[in-house]
């Protein structure tokens, strides 16, 4: 899920109201959020300069804090002309006609989107600044190779323009985010299921190399499985604070938590193998904030497209049904009420809801790969599988985030916040105690 009160709008391009964003101030991504296991302490460092061959780099930097200054603007021109941004780099632009619009601030990124109404051929662009500890939190590396291969080989999210020392200059989407509300459109929530089964297509090899996240019996090569196993120790590094209340390190219980985890994992790997356990390049993180609609719906163009899935901070390779089950968790959220922290499970879509996406994703796939048609009773049991993997493997959405959810809580124990922006400790309490319900379910 993505909350902070980054004022963030997900990643990428939307140009609606702020929103709430599980992607923290301090963390952002779920595959390099740790640096290394035996880590107990993130140090703030500055952040690295990141390059990619095929891109365009320039050798400057932005100073985020700066940008209503003059100066700002000079140096942002500067960056659009050696980057060669279409329309940017070739016009007179006067820098006091330039727009900067403020999106988002943290300490992982501030993002901005940044036009100019005066001079025609400008298209609005997202600026994206590194915040100075982003380097010790993520892989800056990893999240913009993954970003320049799946919108340049495979058209999706959102184009990288170039670089700069301390950020990038990414395509913005004249689109609306989707709300909780709009998830559950069975029209919508059919588009989302055959976008997913695009991005399930993409080639791991392709984003990764060969050799990258390679299978083992320990873990299957699901990141989910090495992410838990990284998270632990800082997540426990946090509960050993000496503000932390005992009634809270009891109740998560880390070492009661590892064994049902490692059961769970034995258990699941060990499942006969089937089209939703099937590994894939997975979102991770399919929440309404980072799924986008585009205004203007292109003629010819397949419908569902309309659909651009933003923020692949947390893309990995996962089995298919651990991402639809995230993706179906999502639904029980709301990040825009009262209690954002809270899951609702009630709001967990329906039997029918599920088959009207399963349909959908499935369609789409075979389509995707080629396959021949299938019969209805081949479609339903494929259905009735998928569901089955769906819930096993949404249990362990509910595990990963509960760790990151700890983890995310550092940085208000630290500052010795009691009434925090987004309830951590309360989102990782909701998503443990769902863990160890649906443990209890699969009767393990």
């Amino acid at each position: 899920m993505t909350p902070v009160l980054s004022p963030g709008l997900s990643s990428t391009s939307s140009l609606t109201s702020p929103t709430l964003s599980r992607a923290a101030s301090s963390v952002q991504t779920l595959a390099e959020l740790i640096v290394s296991a035996s880590s107990t302490s993130l140090v703030e460092v500055p952040a690295q300069v990141v390059r990619e061959e095929g891109l365009r780099h320039a050798k400057l930097k932005l100073d985020a804090r700066h940008y209503k200054k003059p100066s700002f603007r000079l140096q942002l021109l500067e960056v659009l002309r050696k980057l060669h941004v279409r329309g940017w780099s070739t016009a007179q632009i006067p820098p006091d006609d330039i727009v900067i619009q403020k999106v988002s601030g943290a300490l992982t990124n501030a993002v901005f989107f940044v036009s100019c109404p005066t001079v025609p051929g400008t298209r609005t662009l997202l600026l994206r600044v590194y915040g100075p500890s982003s380097g010790s939190l993520i892989s800056r590396p990893k999240e913009l190779h993954i970003l320049h291969i799946l919108s340049s080989k495979y058209k999706i999210g959102p184009r990288v323009y170039g670089t700069f020392d301390n950020g990038r200059i990414e395509e913005y989407f004249d689109s609306t985010t989707l709300t909780s509300a709009d998830i559950r459109d069975p029209q919508i929530s059919r588009w989302v299921g055959a976008r997913m089964a695009e991005l399930h297509s993409v080639d791991i090899a392709a984003v990764y190399g060969a050799q990258s996240f390679p299978q083992n019996e320990k873990n299957g090569g699901f990141e989910i499985a090495a992410n838990v196993e990284s998270w632990l120790p800082p997540a426990q590094a946090v509960l050993n604070m000496p503000n932390v209340p005992e009634e809270l390190v009891h109740e998560f219980d880390l070492p009661r938590f590892k064994e049902e985890w490692n059961r769970f994992l034995t258990w699941v790997l060990k499942r006969p193998q089937t089209f939703g356990t099937r590994r894939v390049f997975a979102h991770n993180d399919a929440q309404y904030g980072n799924l986008l609609r585009l205004k203007d719906d292109s003629e010819g163009v397949d419908e569902h497209r309309q659909i651009i899935v933003v923020d692949f901070e947390y893309a990995a390779p996962n089995p298919a049904a651990y991402d639809i089950g995230n993706h179906f968790h999502e639904w029980s959220a709301n990040y825009h009420c009262p209690t954002p922290h809270l899951l609702d499970p009630a709001r967990y879509p329906t039997l029918e809801e599920r088959r009207n996406f399963y349909a959908s994703y499935i369609r789409h796939a075979a389509t995707i790969s080629e396959d021949p048609v299938l019969e209805e009773q081949d479609m339903h049991d494929l259905m009735d599988q998928l569901d089955k993997d769906v819930l096993v493997w949404g249990a362990a959405s509910h595990a990963g985030w509960a760790i990151w959810g700890i983890v995310q809580a550092r940085d208000d124990v630290e500052a010795g916040v009691t009434e925090p922006e987004f309830d951590y400790f309360g989102y990782a309490k909701g998503r443990m105690a769902s863990f160890r319900k649906d443990l209890q379910g699969l009767g393990i």
